[in-house]
């Protein structure tokens, strides 16, 4: 396995491909980004292991969804089945992955820890259950907030490609998380490029749904049309993440490996 160096402006393609795969199934692919985020949602209500059982299968769940990108991009349509394909494979394959998935809980628990070590906190008896502008301004003044976000980018490099490392070409956990933020720092000016992309389809989304509510009625068709376009939007990235993969190593095609729509093997 070798890791490719793509030039910047890569990440703008990578972009590009994750819409127009995404409207070649977009029923499919938003609708398994939203079996993905209800399975979490559910799981967050079990207390105390709930957050740590969704953390554990995020990285199989990420896998899901370029799988499913994958199948898209090739003419295919995804089935609800391959969300969990990562969990589907040998018994070594499953359990590479929620290995995987325990060091990413662990790793996740020390970003949050980091950022309630030096975060607000609220007097004692004091419970908020309104964001005010008071709150938002003190979250973002936190330097908890900030030295968080910080941990989690080498978090965020090691995980990247993990997954499909992992489970596409039989890695081991610890040696894709080497590879993975190999790959991702070898290729930080194409993810960059993607990173301000996605910001810019972000921020355009938002202002089109912005218009859009307040032709047709303010805040009750705002509130209609929120969250389907969310989904879509969010939908949209991870369709492209495969394609940050698929490009950034030079591999050979493992047994259930398709050919990209370029006819190349990786």
């Amino acid at each position: 396995m070798k890791l490719r160096n793509v030039p910047a402006g890569t990440g703008l393609q990578w972009v590009k491909l994750g819409v127009t795969t995404f409207f070649r199934q977009p029923l499919a692919l938003s609708g398994l980004f939203f079996m993905f985020m209800a399975t979490v949602s559910v799981l967050s209500i079990i207390p105390l292991i709930g957050t740590a059982i969704s953390a554990v299968l995020t990285p199989a769940a990420n896998l899901g969804l370029m799988a499913a990108s994958r199948e898209a991009s090739a003419g295919r349509f995804p089935m609800p089945s391959t969300l969990v394909s990562a969990l589907r494979g040998s018994r070594e394959q499953t359990r590479a992955m929620l290995m995987l998935g325990a060091m990413y809980a662990g790793c996740l628990l020390l970003v949050l820890a980091t950022a309630a070590l030096l975060g607000p906190s609220a007097p004692a008896g004091e419970v908020e259950t309104s964001v005010t502008p008071e709150m938002m301004q003190s979250l973002l003044g936190s330097p908890g907030l900030w030295l968080a976000l910080l941990v989690y980018i080498p978090v965020l490099m090691m995980f990247w490609h993990a997954p499909a490392l992992v489970h596409w070409h039989g890695v081991s956990p610890v040696k894709s998380l080497f590879f993975s933020a190999l790959a991702c720092w070898q290729n930080k000016g194409a993810l960059f490029i993607f990173g301000l992309g996605w910001m810019g389809v972000f921020l355009l989304s938002g202002l089109v749904i912005s218009l859009l509510g307040t032709a047709l009625g303010g805040v009750q068709a705002l509130n209609i049309i929120l969250y389907p376009a969310v989904l879509f939007v969010a939908s949209m990235f991870y369709a492209s993440v495969y394609f940050t993969f698929r490009d950034s190593f030079d591999t050979d095609p493992a047994p259930d490996e398709l050919p990209s729509p370029t006819g190349d093997p990786t």
